[in-house]
């Protein structure tokens, strides 16, 4: 992808086109790759790590900035949790997959070869570190036109405070007197590049359910939502207002009810 090719997709023509250079280097670029007996040194710049962390500093300002002035009336609680979602890695992963930065992501040749450009934690940190460039290159006014053409439609998508799973699980728990929800990790698999955890979620009086996600903090969301989906399910039962299918059928076919994102593919 050229620089002009970018510049139309991000709606942003750098100035220092170094700072570009820079947002788009992962780390294993910059080792010495070995080529037969000899190493081939690494060229001298900087990985995107130190853009990253300044662009997710500029993102959740901005982000909170748009939320304050778009949710005039709601608590500070529900503007934490539209804030938590909307600056995570999977929401990060989401954008940086629809600019589709991947192909410009300077690798080294093993993690190319292992498929690193499709990695979500990676294309979010990416996406982190070009803020960061932005930023730098032309000033806050720069970045935070970005973060708005790109995540003003992401708050359109939710008009009520998105509630995690995790918490609706501790919330039901708690009503009915019970111990918290307990979330073990029960197998880790794939290539390093692309994990794959399951992890059970437990709550007592109920026979643990797995699932499995990109990293353990998905698979626990996850997992809480398919437990809630089945002990809603036996509630309703209880009461006499279940529907035909069985709380296990019920979870297959919605897994992702409670589930507010899925990690970018």
């Amino acid at each position: 992808m050229s620089a002009a090719d970018l510049a139309q997709i991000i709606d942003y023509d750098f100035v220092r086109p170094e700072l570009c250079e820079e947002a788009f280097t992962h780390p294993s670029a910059l080792v010495p790759e070995k080529r037969g007996r000899r190493r081939r040194k690494a060229a001298a710049r900087r990985s995107y790590e130190r853009l990253e962390f300044l662009g997710d500093r500029v993102l959740g300002l901005v982000v909170a900035d748009l939320l304050w002035r778009r949710f005039a009336d709601e608590p500070e609680g529900d503007l934490t949790r539209r804030l938590t979602h909307l600056v995570r890695r999977e929401t990060l992963a989401r954008v940086a997959d629809a600019l589709n930065l991947g192909r410009i992501l300077v690798l080294s040749r093993a993690e190319t070869a292992a498929g690193a450009a499709r990695n979500p934690g990676i294309l979010a940190d990416v996406c982190e570190a070009l803020i960061g460039a932005i930023y730098l290159d032309g000033g806050f006014e720069a970045a935070s036109a970005f973060i708005r053409r790109l995540w003003e439609p992401l708050i359109d998508e939710t008009p009520n405070p998105p509630r995690d799973p995790k918490t609706q699980l501790q919330e039901w728990a708690q009503a009915r007197g019970l111990a918290l929800p307990a979330y073990k990790l029960v197998a880790t698999s794939g290539p390093d590049h692309a994990r794959v955890f399951t992890v059970a979620a437990s709550v007592a009086g109920a026979d643990p359910v797995t699932a499995s996600a990109s990293s353990k903090r998905i698979a626990e969301a996850r997992a809480a939502a398919l437990l809630l989906d089945r002990l809603n399910l036996a509630t309703s039962a209880a009461a006499g207002t279940c529907s035909d299918r069985e709380p296990g059928e019920e979870a297959q076919a919605n897994p992702g009810a409670a589930f507010v994102d899925q990690p970018a593919s």
